[in-house]
């Protein structure tokens, strides 16, 4: 078993979450449970399925949830572009 709070990778991605929480604040209102539901909802779930992987016994089981975090980092990224799109925000990150 890993200890899931020695990982960058989850650490990081906590700090990716406050990222998104502060950002979601600057949507609009009508989007409260679209865009900002949907994107705080997929941050979340990269660390949690990161150590969620942690508690799994073999390596290839750890890799499936860290195959699941990025595609929710992914799925991320698809709302922030989409947001830029629907110039909901003036940040080009």
């Amino acid at each position: 078993m890993r200890n899931f709070r020695d990982l960058t990778i989850w650490n990081d991605s906590r700090i990716l979450v406050k990222e998104m929480y502060i950002f979601t604040q600057e949507l609009p209102d009508s989007e409260k449970f679209g865009l900002i539901s949907q994107i705080n909802r997929c941050s979340i779930l990269i660390p949690a399925n990161i150590a969620e992987g942690c508690a799994k016994n073999s390596n290839k089981d750890f890799g499936r949830f860290l195959q699941i975090s990025l595609g929710s980092l992914y799925e991320l990224e698809s709302h922030i572009t989409l947001c830029q799109d629907l110039e909901f925000s003036n940040k080009n990150n």
